[in-house]
């Protein structure tokens, strides 16, 4: 659908095209399903971020509670705070495109 978007609406896109192939028919995931999507999907960005205070914050809400849901709001402000505490995100500030 954005074959023409810009490299920033394609990303979006496919984190929304992500969150989907995972939800449920309701458009949510379960607590346990989203961790899974991050081990499999985002696990550059959460490799090496096991014994950070907050990423063991985030990642045990995830084992809690684990009939409440997430939807795609929730998971886009949980993908926003695992970029930002990530080693990846630094070397990616490192690097310069030449567009």
């Amino acid at each position: 659908a954005l074959r023409k978007g810009s490299d920033l609406e394609k990303a979006f896109a496919t984190a929304a095209l992500v969150y989907n192939n995972y939800a449920d028919p309701e458009g949510k995931l379960s607590k346990a399903e989203t961790k899974s999507l991050l081990q499999s999907q985002f696990w550059h960005f959460i490799q090496g971020q096991e014994n950070k205070p907050k990423y063991q914050e985030i990642i045990s809400s995830l084992d809690e509670e684990t009939e409440n849901k997430i939807n795609f709001e929730d998971f886009m402000i949980l993908l926003v705070s695992l970029t930002l505490m990530s080693d990846l995100l630094q070397e990616i500030k490192n690097v310069k495109t030449t567009k």
